[in-house]
């Protein structure tokens, strides 16, 4: 009797079991956010290599036209004791097998093909197909039935998750005893059987007090496992991660939890050392559970902060100094631009900036390396400086996922929607400053990469500027405008650099324009180019071979679209507005009294708001001008002999 029920087991088990490898899960929307979807397949027997297999995803819009977006390799893998493998984001629990970024499962309705086949036979944008497929899925929350997607792929019914943030639900495959498939909405089950059968595991949670400690500290990293261990775990754990390594802490890396526990707590000591190496990042990981003790979280982060940043010799936008930072301009650079007007001006200055045999365009992924030299926090080197919001990040605070609350990113001064810019594969690639596209006045898909208009920024701010033209948009409130010259240089240069790109007075909607010209030249005039500004043309420079010419010339703005339009521009006038800048306006910030040095004669003085408005006026000063104003930023302009030169100062 009980060899006849075993053998009626294997005859079960043999027809329920068509293929060697299925999908058994699918959690696309976990949160809303994405930071826990999974799919998990299932093999026939338990520790099945998936190579040789690979996971195509089909995009089911009117856009995606049932083709593929993304593939994904699964050969180095097995499936699990109870023939599982979950391939996740880091938010998944129990932690997944195959570790994949947040946020790249799209929600539906969309579908995922399990193939025998090579990654290069599904390049981006492939249509849906049968051909060596093994197992397909088509879901959705609550979409209606992507028809072509069902067809193209064979199926029959598209599968919907019904769940909620405060209630997440995944797709579950279920086959009974007669061989009936089902699919049901139901609470995520990763590296579990959906049916709660299989052998039973035991996850094994990371617990850090905090997500940062200083150089200097010591914090205990505590490890609980979900279920008393029924004999002594021993288990190694590693906190190497890039430049963080073994010399730069002390403690037990090798732990066990004795019998009949469930935890176990390590101490780790950091090293403080005399070496500015940046803030860096420890990654808590597993190196050799065994089944079935499983990870519940892994690859933790805790951030080591440097206490020996490096401050620069110049001050930030909001304390800006000028003459410390000298250009870096080749000799004679904007010699071809001497003795012209106008039109012939401005195309002598596009081609310098420009020149096809001079001038390289990076990759958009290159822009953050560029960003994190060109942007670093003068008072801090560890961190960037942010446009608008006036503040330092930490320079590993920036946006990789789709949260973006205390993260900076890369703005575009002159946004890509308006531009008619964009983003390519090979953007996503960052390559070096040795490798570049060859580039032109033509090559307008480069605007989306030029650094010279891209900068550092608060990442909830830069989605609430969004698209806005300047004027429209004037920056955070409170905030005292100190980026408000950078940007108007900025989306300048953008103008002579890339044929199809002009910046309006007013608020344009055609594609290629920017505005408002009249607020952009305020902006230029009332904030002039700072010690901050030449230093990032230089680094930017370094890496593009051009120049941001209305940090290296603010004056010539007015000959291109300001008073002096149509005027012979002639460098030697930039060079004599120079000669005042041996004036020092002191003490910066200052309670109210400001005293000038370097004056051989007496002065006019001019004190205007960051906005451009002359709040007062004063003549004939001699050492010092008392101003009698708020708290805040202002524009001081100092006037002698038809010449002059604005310079900031903040008033406590």
């Amino acid at each position: 009797m009980k060899r006849i029920t075993f053998i009626l087991c294997l005859l079960i088990s043999a027809i329920s079991w068509s293929q060697v490898l299925l999908i058994n899960e699918l959690d696309a929307d976990s949160p809303s956010t994405d930071t826990a979807e999974f799919i998990e397949l299932k093999s026939q027997t338990p520790d099945f290599s998936t190579d040789g297999y690979i996971l195509v995803f089909f995009n089911g819009s009117t856009s995606g036209g049932d083709s593929s977006y993304m593939v994904m390799d699964l050969n180095g893998y097995t499936t699990d004791f109870n023939g599982l493998l979950v391939i996740g984001s880091e938010g998944v629990a129990p932690f997944p097998q195959m570790l994949i970024s947040q946020n790249v499962i799209q929600n539906g309705a969309d579908a995922i093909g399990l193939y025998q086949a090579s990654v290069n036979d599904f390049p981006e944008g492939t249509l849906a197909t049968q051909t060596n497929l093994i197992d397909a899925i088509v879901y959705g929350t609550n979409d209606a039935d992507d028809t072509g997607l069902l067809t193209l792929l064979g199926q029959t019914e598209q599968h919907n998750d019904n769940g909620t943030n405060a209630n997440p639900k995944s797709i579950q495959r279920y086959v009974d005893a007669m061989n009936t498939v089902t699919f049901a909405a139901a609470t995520p089950t990763p590296r579990r059987e959906n049916d709660g059968s299989g052998n039973a595991i035991n996850p094994i949670s990371i617990m850090v007090a905090q997500s940062q400690y200083g150089e200097d500290a010591a914090f205990d990293i505590t490890f609980t496992s979900e279920s008393n261990t029924t004999s002594d775990l021993n288990f190694n754990i590693s906190l190497d991660n890039e430049g963080f390594t073994s010399n730069d802490f002390t403690g037990n890396t090798s732990l066990t939890i004795p019998a009949g526990q469930n935890s176990v707590t390590t101490t780790i000591t950091l090293i403080d050392d005399a070496l500015d190496e940046g803030d860096e990042v420890a990654t808590i990981k597993f190196l050799d559970l065994e089944e079935p003790n499983v990870a519940n979280n892994n690859y933790v982060e805790v951030r080591i902060v440097d206490n020996d940043f490096t401050v620069a010799p110049f001050g930030t936008p909001l304390n800006p100094t000028t003459g410390i930072v000298q250009s870096t301009q080749p000799d004679g650079y904007y010699d071809s631009t001497e003795g012209l007007a106008d039109v012939a001006l401005r195309q002598a200055l596009q081609d310098i900036i420009a020149d096809p045999s001079i001038v390289r365009a990076q990759t958009y992924a290159d822009v953050l390396t560029i960003l994190n030299e060109a942007d670093q926090n003068p008072a801090n080197s560890n961190q960037v400086w942010l446009l608008y919001t006036e503040q330092g990040r930490a320079k590993l605070d920036v946006q990789t996922g789709s949260d973006n609350t205390g993260k900076w990113n890369r703005e575009h001064t002159f946004p890509r929607s308006l531009g008619g810019f964009f983003d390519i594969e090979e953007d996503e690639i960052a390559d070096g400053i040795d490798i570049y596209w060859t580039t032109k006045a033509d090559s307008l898909r480069h605007g989306n990469s030029d650094a010279h208009a891209l900068r550092a920024a608060d990442a909830a701010e830069n989605s609430t500027r969004n698209n806005q033209h300047y004027g429209e948009y004037n920056g955070p409130s409170g905030t005292l405008g100190s980026f408000k010259g950078d940007v108007a240089r900025s989306v300048l240069y953008m103008e002579i650099r890339y044929n199809g790109l002009s910046v309006e007075n007013g608020f344009p909607s055609t594609t290629g324009q920017m505005g408002d010209l009249a607020t952009l030249l305020d902006w230029h005039r009332n904030d002039p180019p700072d010690d901050f500004e030449m230093n990032r043309n230089n680094i930017v420079y370094n890496w593009q071979k051009n120049r941001n010419p209305f940090i290296d010339q603010p004056l010539m703005v007015e000959y291109i679209w300001g008073d002096n339009v149509g005027d012979v521009w002639m460098q030697s006038l930039n060079l004599e507005t120079n000669e005042t800048l041996e004036v020092a306006l002191y003490p910066n910030p200052t309670t109210g009294r400001v005293y000038l040095s370097g004056l051989t004669n007496e002065i006019d003085v001019e004190i205007f708001s960051v906005e451009g408005k002359l709040l007062k006026q004063f003549t004939a000063v001699g050492d010092y001008v008392d101003l009698d104003l708020s708290s805040g930023l202002y524009m001081v302009k100092l006037i002698h002999n038809n010449r002059s030169i604005i310079k900031k100062i903040i008033l406590k």
